[in-house]
């Protein structure tokens, strides 16, 4: 193959971007276990701005099945208590003074059905982003060919590895979906 300006690193890291947004998804999602990652999602309205919540408050797992927040700001309790009861992870907040405690409730049968589903639609969302990337490198690959910057044999072997890549990644996508799903039907 020639030299061209065609650059398959910076395909591979823009899906692999793809992929790190659906592992951070997938941390917001509630497996009945504690995780500080299941509040990161969540915004409090703070000195009259949108701020995320660990910039309000510490967030510990003081137990597996315990979250708890500690608000620096005593002003700012009633916010943060208000922030996670209108995030819909259905957990309810006991305010201790500067201290939130979040229990973490057992899931039902329905709930995990649920969550498989939100899962199951961030992974399209992965997908969709992946192949969205596929698309832009072989938009890019005929520019090249058109423009006269890659004959038609190189375009075919670029073409190959993009889809190789777009391939793996799909494939690392579903694996992260299974292995999420799994983690929330365990009981």
């Amino acid at each position: 193959m020639a030299d061209t300006d065609f650059d398959l690193d910076d395909v591979e890291r823009r899906m692999r971007g793809a992929l790190q947004a659906l592992k951070q998804e997938f941390g917001g999602l509630r497996t009945g276990r504690a995780s500080a990652s299941l509040l990161e999602p969540i915004v409090v309205e703070a000195y009259g701005q949108s701020m995320p919540i660990n910039q309000v408050g510490t967030i510990g797992v003081p137990e597996s099945r315990m979250l708890t927040v500690q608000v620096w700001d005593k002003g700012m309790v009633l916010a943060v208590e208000k922030a996670i009861r209108n995030s819909g992870l259905g957990l309810n907040p006991n305010i201790d003074g500067t201290l939130i405690r979040l229990p973490i409730p057992e899931l039902n049968q329905e709930r995990r059905a649920e969550l498989s589903k939100i899962a199951a639609k961030y992974t399209e969302q992965a997908r969709v982003a992946v192949r969205n990337v596929r698309r832009d490198a072989m938009d890019e690959l005929k520019r090249l060919e058109k423009d006269a910057h890659m004959g038609q044999d190189d375009h075919k072997a670029w073409s190959d590895k993009v889809q190789k890549l777009t391939d793996k990644i799909i494939a690392e996508i579903d694996g992260a979906l299974a292995h999420k799903e799994a983690e929330i039907m365990q009981v």
